[in-house]
Formats: C-alpha cells, sequence, structure tokens
C-alpha cells in the first residue's frame, strides 16, 4: 500500500517533461523554507527577550532594582556600549570617584580607631601585649594547642601602617577584631587570678568603652557602604540590560527584514518555474483530497496566503484549481509531494512494526503449544 502511494505521488509530481529549471526552483524553495524556520525560531526568542527586558526596566520583574535618580541611570547606561567598553562620553567615571571617597572615609575612621589603639598602648599594663608571645622563651610549651589565632598590638600597628602589604586591614571591624583577641588570648591562657590575666581584662574593658564612642560612625558607614554598593550594581545591571535590550530590539528589526527578503525570494524562485499544465492541476487536486486533515489545512492555509478572500476555515470549501497562482500551484505541489512522502514512511513503519508483532505472537503460540504437549505427556506417564 505504502509503495504504491508513492510510485502514485511519483507519478503525478515528477513528469518527464519537467525542465532543469523545475528541479533549481525546486532545490532554492527548499533552502527558502529552511531558512525561514531558522528566521521564525530566532524571531521568536528575540520577541521573548524584548518582552522581558521590557518589562524588567519597568519594574515588572525586578522591583529591587530602583535607581532614584533617573539622569544618574540614563549616565550610566550611556557610558557603555554594546560591547561592554566605555563609549565615547565625555561624563566622568562615577564607579572611581565613588571607590575614591569610600575609601577616604574608610581611612579617616581607620585613624580615629588608631587614636584609640594609641590610647590603650600608653597604658602601663600594655606592655605584655606589644610584641608576639615568646613562647620558646618562656617555655609555655601548650599555648598553641590552647591559643589557635596569636595575635599582638605590634602585628596589629604594622598591619594597620601599611607595612604588612599582603594581610592589610580593609576595614575598621577587622582591626577592632584583631584587637579584642590580642586581650582574649591572655584571658583564655592564663586563670583570672594572674596578673596577665588581670591586665588583658583591665585594658579591654577600657577598649571596648572607646570603641561604643567609634561605633556609630562605623555602622553609618557601613550602611552607605552597602547602599552605594547595591546602586552601584543595580547601575551596572541597568547598562547591560540596556545594551542587551537595544541589541535584541535592532535584531528583531534585522530577521523582520531578512524574513520580507526571503519570502520575496521564494516567489522570485517559484515564480521561474514553468506553467503547471491542465493535467498537473487536475492530479494535483484528486491528491490533495487524499491528504490528512491536518495536511490538508496546511494546504488551505498555502492557498489563503496569496488569496485572503479564501474561506479556508470554512465547513465546506470549493477550490478552483485554475483560479489559483503559479506560485499558489507550485508551493502547494510541493507541500503535497513532501506530505505524501512523509506520510508513505510512517505507513511502512508501521507495517514493519506490524509484521514484527505478528512474528512475536506466532512463537508465542508455538511456545505455549509446546508446553502444552509436553505437560500431556508428563500426564500419561505419572497415570496408574
Amino acid at each position: 500500500m505504502a509503495e504504491s502511494s508513492t510510485a502514485a505521488a511519483e507519478t503525478m509530481l515528477h513528469q518527464p517533461d519537467v525542465e532543469e529549471t523545475d528541479a533549481e526552483a525546486e532545490r532554492i524553495n527548499a533552502q527558502v523554507d529552511d531558512l525561514v524556520i531558522k528566521a521564525d525560531e530566532l524571531e521568536k526568542q528575540v520577541i521573548e527577550v524584548v518582552n522581558f527586558y521590557e518589562k524588567k526596566q519597568c519594574g515588572i520583574y525586578t522591583k529591587a532594582i530602583v535607581v532614584p535618580n533617573k539622569d544618574k541611570a540614563s549616565n550610566s547606561t550611556n557610558g557603555v556600549n554594546n560591547s561592554g567598553s566605555t563609549s565615547n562620553n565625555k561624563q566622568p567615571a562615577e564607579g572611581p570617584i565613588k571607590d575614591a571617597a569610600c575609601s577616604k572615609r574608610m581611612q579617616d575612621l581607620m585613624r580615629q580607631f588608631g587614636t584609640i589603639l594609641r590610647q590603650i598602648t600608653t597604658h602601663k599594663w600594655a606592655w605584655p601585649f606589644m610584641k608576639p608571645v615568646d613562647v620558646e622563651g618562656l617555655g609555655l610549651h601548650d599555648y598553641h594547642e590552647i591559643i589557635k589565632k596569636p595575635m599582638d598590638i605590634g602585628t596589629i600597628q604594622n598591619r594597620m601602617e601599611g607595612k604588612d602589604e599582603m594581610n592589610r586591614y580593609k576595614n575598621v571591624r577587622e582591626i577592632y577584631a584583631d584587637v579584642r583577641l590580642v586581650f582574649k588570648n591572655a584571658m583564655l591562657y592564663n586563670d583570672d587570678t594572674n596578673d596577665v590575666h588581670v591586665m588583658a581584662r583591665t585594658l579591654l574593658e577600657k577598649f571596648e568603652e572607646k570603641w561604643l564612642q567609634l561605633l556609630p560612625k562605623v555602622i553609618e558607614e557601613e550602611t552607605r557602604q552597602k547602599e552605594e554598593e547595591a546602586q552601584a550594581s543595580a547601575n551596572v545591571v541597568m547598562a547591560q540590560e540596556a545594551s542587551i535590550s537595544t541589541l535584541a530590539r535592532e535584531t528583531d528589526n534585522e530577521l523582520s527584514e531578512l524574513s520580507s527578503q526571503l519570502q520575496e525570494l521564494r516567489r522570485l524562485a517559484i515564480e521561474s518555474c514553468r506553467k503547471m499544465t491542465s493535467e498537473e492541476k487536475r492530479k494535483l487536486g484528486t491528491w490533495l483530497s487524499k491528504l490528512s486533515p491536518e495536511d490538508l489545512n496546511k494546504a488551505l492555509e498555502i492557498i489563503a496566503q496569496d488569496n485572503p478572500n479564501f474561506q479556508y476555515t470554512a465547513e465546506e470549501v470549493d477550490l478552483d484549481m485554475d483560479a489559483q497562482s503559479e506560485l499558489t500551484l507550485w508551493r502547494l505541489k510541493f507541500f503535497v509531494r513532501e506530505a505524501h512522502e512523509r506520510q508513505a514512511r510512517n505507513n511502512s513503519n508501521n507495517n514493519n512494526s506490524a509484521t514484527r508483532g505478528d512474528d512475536s505472537s506466532k512463537r508465542k503460540k508455538e511456545i505455549c503449544d509446546a508446553l502444552a504437549k509436553s505437560a500431556k505427556r508428563r500426564g500419561k506417564k505419572q497415570s496408574p
């Protein structure tokens, strides 16, 4: 059945008098179809991206990205092109200026903290904590078993002054933590009756009192830094999104133009074919009637594309093949051939599956018959 359908389709659709130009037009049409499908897929993706970013910029998706000053947002956006590099915009770079201001404020806080530390180090009980603990000289063999992170004020001062480039402090809280560690280590290793323990506890209390005076400024600066970092991140995201959104819209326009060009190419390629004969039109109409409902609807859509007044969704469709343009007729011819070839392949696969199913059923029957005969023979042997 599948072979006869294929043969009939070949007879109808491959006439011996078809010229070489028909084959060339068919080849071009197939290439155009592939390109149109790819263009359609890309267009859907681009439309999705454009819609997503347009909604995102309006705050529909990301309400967390809020830029109070629109002028600043536009300035930061205009300074970045599609490649991510800065453009020729003469606006000053806002990021480095903010970073410098932030660093200056933090350095000022560190200087204030340095004043507190100097007040502690000038105390008469500060001397045991100015240098690393001489573990070997004092015979403190269990010191490193108890104290996991040794610390002393001299090391802290070197890091604050930048003498230790690799371990320079980034903020005031890091220094605060290390100063507390100096005294906490001394209190942990020495019991509360030991002089070093008492000295460490006293200096820690004085240090905490002075720290509480500086703490509001520290919190204020930390809050300000977090806000500036969030603002900078939002500006970067908005600049990237604006760039991507612009690129997506431009790509969408290019795809629309490409689609129009491909449609024109399709029309020119098909119109270059010879005129279809009356016999070919008759056979084409016959094979249209043999299409599946789904393929028939697609064929009627092809007709409607060239004839807007054609009502292909009506219950009954009166199709006059002679009234159709050469463009529509050749498009139908290509579509019908592809549909029947596809249907023939499906029928062939179904027939093969049915044959395999029949063979399997036959084999099972043979096995069952053999088992039944064997059971019957055993029954006769066991009977008296």
